[in-house]
């Protein structure tokens, strides 16, 4: 997993309430037993006039020129703000997957939806609660100024506006942890390899018999 220390990027708004897992990727895109390539599906049915399949080459879709991610200022956006209950809806982790996948470091809203927030953490996603009236204001201040850009410094858990103006935020000292260092829940375990490998020769040294394999 990437790790998240301090990260500069352009601003996309996401001016929508009760933004659900199923609108960030579509039911048909979860056939898939792989990780990755969920990026160009990402609110897909906003995104697109024409209805998508999985394995459909994104270059013959018809983008809705009217979707935010579409329009050219935000092109190459890497945070996302947005309205409350962002995330709401199944509990799919491929709603974090997509987001990454196409970009986005961080997600900005005044709350998120339990699993998809927890889920977002394990996937080096930062999500970042914000008050409403804080979020309204970078919503105006995105919508004004083209190019707008906010640096999110997660060892000082500060949201550091062009301004200079700063808006702390809070975060559990572990997924703040693990998101410094890029732990996922499987490089958590890693941590300990050598102890795992000198508990498994301890334990065959004990158990031979263990070893045996079925051909």
């Amino acid at each position: 997993m990437q790790a998240f220390r301090i990260h500069k990027g352009l601003v996309a708004p996401m001016d929508r309430e009760n933004v659900d897992t199923d609108a960030i990727i579509p039911k048909q895109y979860l056939k898939s037993i792989k990780r990755t390539g969920f990026g160009p599906n990402l609110f897909d049915e906003w995104r697109y006039l024409d209805a998508g399949e999985p394995g459909q080459d994104p270059a013959t879709r018809k983008p809705n020129p009217d979707f935010v991610l579409n329009q050219a200022r935000y092109q190459g956006a890497s945070i996302l703000i947005a309205r409350k209950n962002f995330g709401c809806g199944s509990s799919r982790e491929h709603a974090p997957w997509a987001l990454e996948q196409y970009g986005f470091r961080s997600i900005i809203a005044p709350s998120f939806a339990d699993i998809f927030f927890n889920n977002s953490f394990k996937n080096g996603l930062l999500p970042i609660q914000l008050s409403e009236s804080q979020v309204d204001q970078l919503f105006n201040e995105v919508f004004a100024c083209p190019g707008y850009e906010l640096t999110i410094d997660l060892e000082r858990q500060v949201v550091v506006k062009p301004d200079g103006a700063e808006l702390p935020f809070d975060i559990q000292p572990f997924r703040k942890y693990c998101l410094l260092n890029g732990f996922d829940d499987i490089g958590l375990t890693l941590r300990h390899a050598d102890k795992i490998k000198a508990y498994e020769a301890e334990r065959l040294a004990q158990k031979p018999w263990l070893n045996n394999r079925i051909v």
